[in-house]
């Protein structure tokens, strides 16, 4: 999962976006910042329903007033932090993939940075989880987005004869896919895997497919 939100640079990790009223001065924007970050505990722990305006204000010592000049709803700021994550996860990623030689390299970083993001913000990642049921729009605005850019980046390599021509729509929510799942075995539901181990088998899939390759010696499956 290598997609650094267009054209190989590290996507914005700004904090405006279509749900919250765009602030005007850098108090502005750090007061914003508190509020999201304070929102990501909020619902990250009790999820949707059980969290509250009160909640987020509370954890990012701030008054109810304020939150209403960014916000007009709690489902208005859910709906930030959903975009939030989709910036701040492209930016991860495209900071650690900037310096790979190629498309191949910067897959196989990609997947390992993923994970590590995914360690490091698992509340948020429940967040977008939790976004199917409560704002399906933005949650799929949210991969649509990750994967335009992707599609992008697929074909801009296969460009460059960095890896081969086809379909780099279907190629891109293909990877995002293994990318995703990847993310709730290892570092979701546990994290006890080596993450180099696990970019690495993920980088031999991307890169080698499944066609056994000589000399071929089956593996014991795992139990």
């Amino acid at each position: 999962m290598a997609d650094s939100g267009g054209n190989g640079a590290a996507a914005s990790s700004g904090t405006q976006g279509a749900n919250a009223k765009a602030p005007k001065t850098e108090r502005g924007r750090r007061t914003l910042r508190k509020l999201l970050d304070a929102a990501a505990l909020e619902f990250g722990e009790r999820g949707f329903h059980e969290a509250s305006i009160a909640g987020v204000t509370s954890r990012g010592g701030l008054s109810i007033g304020t939150f209403y000049v960014y916000f007009d709803s709690k489902e208005a700021i859910f709906r930030a932090l959903v975009e939030d994550m989709g910036r701040l996860t492209r930016a991860w990623i495209g900071d650690r993939i900037k310096d790979a030689p190629d498309r191949l390299a910067a897959e196989r970083v990609g997947v390992t940075a993923y994970i590590e993001f995914v360690r490091q913000h698992k509340n948020l990642h429940r967040i977008v989880t939790e976004a199917h049921s409560v704002a399906p729009d933005a949650y799929r605005a949210y991969y649509e987005t990750f994967a335009e850019a992707y599609r992008r980046n697929l074909e801009e390599a296969a460009a460059r004869g960095e890896i081969s021509d086809g379909d780099h729509e279907e190629r891109a929510w293909a990877l995002i896919g293994i990318g995703s799942f990847l993310g709730w075995r290892y570092a979701i539901w546990s994290d006890d895997v080596d993450i180099a181990e696990i970019g690495a088998a993920a980088g031999d899939l991307i890169e080698n497919g499944l066609a056994p390759r000589p000399p071929f010696a089956p593996r014991k499956a795992k139990p």
